[in-house]
């Protein structure tokens, strides 16, 4: 036991490790929808059996990030466009509901860290830095959660980003696009700054619209069914 009289954690697995580099790769986007998951070519590329590798795909699979077909191996999740669909728009009402917390209650500190992040991530956009501003919009959004004062909303919202992670991550593959969620973002921090709760929730809406919009257009299918 450890000073504390706590059992220290366990290793992880190497199926767990796998797991967890593989979810990163997906969720990061640079294994975008569709991709084939080869068993075999898995497990050279990580000196590793293909025990591990099966079991690293099952654990994925659960948490609905890879997709197992009979017969036909891995793939990253795809969900049909409505399924899809729907998830954009659940997570729209989410970042919605934080959006507006945040306008109505985020303290003054936190306030001025959202608009200090917004204006660091306006450089990333403008030189065209896809995998910084990425990252960077995944703390930005993260902000926003921890930012309205609902743990428990947060974690709702953080859970149904990381299924969206795929999506939203390789939609941010051109400079056009960079710039364009940067100015959907200011229009929601102008609104959190100016404590207009129904603005921030509207702006919101309308840059997971977006997002969705993109990632049509990129996997050539049409925009965003239109909300009822």
């Amino acid at each position: 036991m450890s000073r504390q009289g706590k059992t220290p954690a366990r290793p992880p697995t190497r199926a767990e490790a796998l797991a967890s580099a593989l979810a990163e790769a997906i969720t990061s986007g640079r294994m975008p929808p569709g991709t084939a998951l080869e068993e075999e070519r898995l497990a050279a590329e990580n000196d590793v059996s293909r025990t591990p590798v099966r079991e690293a795909l099952r654990l994925l699979a659960a948490t609905g990030l890879v997709e197992q077909r009979s017969r036909r191996g891995s793939v990253v999740a795809r969900p049909e466009p409505q399924r899809l669909s729907e998830m954009f728009e659940a997570m729209a009402e989410l970042e919605a509901v934080c959006a507006g917390l945040c306008a109505r209650g985020m303290a003054a500190k936190a306030r001025r860290s959202l608009a200090a992040r917004h204006a660091a991530m306006g450089r990333l956009a403008g030189e065209g830095r896809v995998e910084a501003y990425r990252a960077a919009n995944v703390a930005f959004h993260e902000a926003l959660y921890s930012g309205g004062g609902n743990a428990y909303l947060a974690e709702l919202a953080g859970a149904t980003r990381r299924r969206l992670a795929p999506f939203r991550a390789a939609q941010l593959g051109g400079a056009a696009r960079l710039l364009a969620s940067h100015a959907e973002h200011g229009a929601i921090v102008e609104a959190i700054l100016a404590a207009d709760e129904a603005a921030a929730a509207a702006a919101t809406r309308a840059h997971l619209a977006a997002t969705e919009g993109a990632w049509g257009v990129m996997a050539g299918r049409p925009g965003p069914a239109r909300r009822r």
